[in-house]
């Protein structure tokens, strides 16, 4: 069976808009709740919000491609792009790379595509590379760009991209498309463009993660504003889905199957993002009831509970995590912890050697978003 890219009619892609039209309605109502809810966070912790949404889309993102970076470093980066202030460590060249392409996404989701937009991200994200021939620009390589698996004597193609001679050619159409494209609803110009465009696989490596940046591209200009959207987080929590939609859809121009799993998954990012809004929200307003209330090594766990993200510590906060994040006495860690409690900062469940503790959000989360 012929790759997509190989059919007459490419890259006419065609599909039933009718089973898309229930998710585009769920994604717009939902836009607009997140989008009044941003309006009434003050400045100062807007910022904050914004950057950890842009580091656990930078870390997803990565980590979908199988590159696991540090958190806290790609945050640090991120900040210092933004011109706020960050604590001095040691950054890797990736994670500065990618930091730098999601900042660069964000400010200028607006602008149109361009061929220097895109080799402008592919060199952030190839930064400390020397292994690529080409950075900074399409594949020039005569090789087939493919996907394989299995033994080498006989490997199974899973994909097979247009040759490098194509690219500059094909390229220009998808750009041409994807400025042209603003009328179709945001759902569908996404998942169409990303499907798209990793179909040509234009870069020798970073296709997916680009791919991704400019779904979240399609769905800013869409919205008339940054998405802020956990895309990268709902690919990755279900990677197998992902790899095995693309799949299934780069043999044939009828992709109504595809729209319908990336909608979804737009949708499923969406959820993800307003439970992390609200769950930042009720961080920024339970340090706030707190201060002048707790001590450092309260403050210090508490800071390390809420980097877990909404689902906290695997098992919950036990008595020897917090002396080994602290460093004190068990006495001492037994008293801070009932403390914690007392003031509501912490909900303990279990008993003796099962007592765990959890963040206890209730009263300090919003219901805005809900």
């Amino acid at each position: 069976m012929p790759w997509s890219w190989e059919h007459q009619d490419w890259p006419v892609f065609t599909y039933d808009k009718t089973k898309l039209e229930a998710l585009e309605a769920r994604f717009q109502k939902q836009s607009g709740i997140v989008i009044g809810a941003l309006k009434h966070v003050p400045a100062d912790q807007k910022d904050d919000l914004v950057i950890t949404l842009i580091t656990s889309e930078a870390v997803k993102t990565s980590e979908i491609e199988g590159e696991i970076l540090n958190r806290e470093s790609v945050q640090a980066s991120l900040r210092r792009n933004f011109g706020l202030g960050a604590p001095d460590r040691r950054i890797t060249p990736a994670e500065q790379g990618v930091a730098d392409m999601m900042a660069a996404l964000y400010r200028t989701y607006d602008a149109p595509l361009c061929d220097a937009m895109l080799f402008d991200w592919h060199r952030m994200l190839m930064k400390g590379r020397n292994d690529l021939a080409d950075i900074g620009g399409y594949r020039t390589h005569s090789e087939p760009m493919q996907v394989v698996s299995g033994p080498i004597l006989a490997p199974k193609v899973h994909f097979e991209a247009l040759p490098s001679d194509r690219i500059p050619e094909d390229m220009t159409r998808f750009i041409d498309w994807f400025n042209s494209s603003d009328a179709l609803p945001p759902l569908t110009r996404a998942g169409i463009a990303h499907l798209y465009f990793e179909t040509i696989h234009p870069f020798e490596d970073g296709n997916g993660r680009i791919g991704r940046a400019i779904a979240e591209k399609a769905l800013s200009q869409s919205l008339g504003q940054q998405t802020l959207l956990a895309l990268s987080h709902a690919i990755q929590s279900k990677k197998k889905a992902y790899y095995l939609n693309l799949e299934q859809h780069n043999k044939g121009l009828e992709i109504t199957g595809w729209l319908e799993y990336f909608a979804a998954t737009i949708l499923e990012a969406q959820d993800y993002s307003v439970r992390l809004l609200d769950f930042l929200i009720a961080k920024t307003r339970l340090f706030d009831r707190l201060h002048g209330q707790i001590n450092e090594r309260q403050n210090k766990v508490l800071a390390r509970m809420f980097r877990e993200g909404p689902e906290g510590f695997t098992g919950g906060l036990s008595a020897d995590k917090y002396i080994s994040i602290t460093g004190t006495t068990r006495p001492t860690a037994t008293r801070d912890l009932a403390d914690l409690v007392t003031k509501g900062a912490l909900i303990r469940t279990g008993e003796r050697r099962y007592t765990r503790y959890w963040l206890n959000l209730a009263q300090d989360n919003t219901t805005a978003l809900t």
